[in-house]
């Protein structure tokens, strides 16, 4: 064989094996399991937050049915089948799971000590024993606040504007309403009797900060202050487009869009316990125009300006 064809044949072989070799490399990532289990129902509000979570993946990189699948469960606050829907998803094995609300958090904790748990949009997880600190998470736990403790001064310094005869407000928050004597509120009985109390007092509001508890059983307390006409500040602005007078609070959607960017570097390798949990970062304000007429209600011109969205 000629010098000349002996070079073409070790360039043609060396071709021959770099070409499976290059193949290889651009062939995508495995397939990689998300399991996401949400506190509340499979409605507008629920979708609110997934779509926010969809988005934050998409804009990482992460595609359903290309590099990635995601396993729902939905559970509307319902114990049992928090802890069904918990058992389901460890049995999935998946890279990472999204966790919603406190019990959905506690049942996720209890399932599984090694998958890692991102938990979205929840109030005081420190508190919940969910983890160490808010800079140094440890376990398997990390993610995101709903809340930052001036909120609820906030929420009611706004209320005050709008509906200045306001001499006393009952705050309902997960499972306590507390105004000038405390009552447990658990369910939705006690929901209609803690509001009937309230409803019968002179210059009573209603302050109701963002909590699972409260999601779930939103309509209801809409309806109740329409009935009873307590002037209302709720934390989410789905509560206005349902009838709620005004809301502040933090934006959802962009809750669960940041909560995407631990799921993703978790996914590249990252260890829950050492990243710290981010609080909210994106308020919006939000007033119902029809509803303050409703109650009666002159809303000044300097909250409408100031309002991200005033619904008429």
């Amino acid at each position: 064989m000629s010098d000349m064809r002996r070079r073409e044949f070790i360039t043609l072989l060396g071709g021959a094996v770099a070409w499976p070799l290059a193949a290889h490399a651009q062939q995508p990532d495995r397939m990689r399991r998300i399991g996401v289990l949400m506190g509340v129902a499979d409605d507008a509000e629920g979708q609110a937050r997934v779509k926010g979570l969809q988005q934050g993946l998409q804009e990482l990189g992460w595609i359903e049915g290309r590099n990635v699948r995601i396993d729902y469960r939905w559970t509307g606050g319902d114990v049992t089948r928090v802890r069904t829907y918990a058992a389901e998803l460890v049995k999935l094995s998946p890279d990472v799971i999204v966790a919603h609300t406190p019990p959905v958090i506690a049942a996720m904790r209890q399932a599984s000590s090694s998958i890692p748990i991102v938990f979205a949009g929840v109030v005081d997880p420190v508190s919940h024993g969910f983890i160490d600190s808010l800079a140094r998470p440890g376990g398997n736990l990390t993610g995101t606040t709903n809340i930052e403790f001036s909120l609820v001064g906030k929420m009611l310094g706004m209320l005050k504007e709008v509906a200045p005869g306001i001499i006393r407000a009952a705050v309902i928050f997960g499972t306590l309403a507390v105004d000038l004597s405390a009552a447990a509120v658990r369910d939705a009985g006690e929901i209609e009797t803690a509001m009937s109390e309230l409803g019968r007092k002179p210059g009573a509001g209603l302050v109701v900060p963002p909590d699972a508890f409260t999601v779930i059983h939103h309509a209801m307390i809409i309806e109740l202050a329409a009935r009873y006409r307590l002037p209302a500040v709720y934390a989410y602005r789905s509560f206005v487009a349902e009838g709620g007078l005004m809301s502040y609070g933090p934006d959802v959607h962009d809750i669960f869009r940041r909560t995407a960017s631990y799921v993703d570097r978790i996914l590249k390798g990252a260890r829950p316990a050492d990243l710290p949990v981010e609080a909210p970062v994106k308020f919006e304000f939000v007033i119902n125009l029809k509803t303050a007429k409703a109650l009666g209600l002159d809303v000044p011109e300097k909250l409408v300006a100031l309002a991200d969205e005033v619904m008429e």
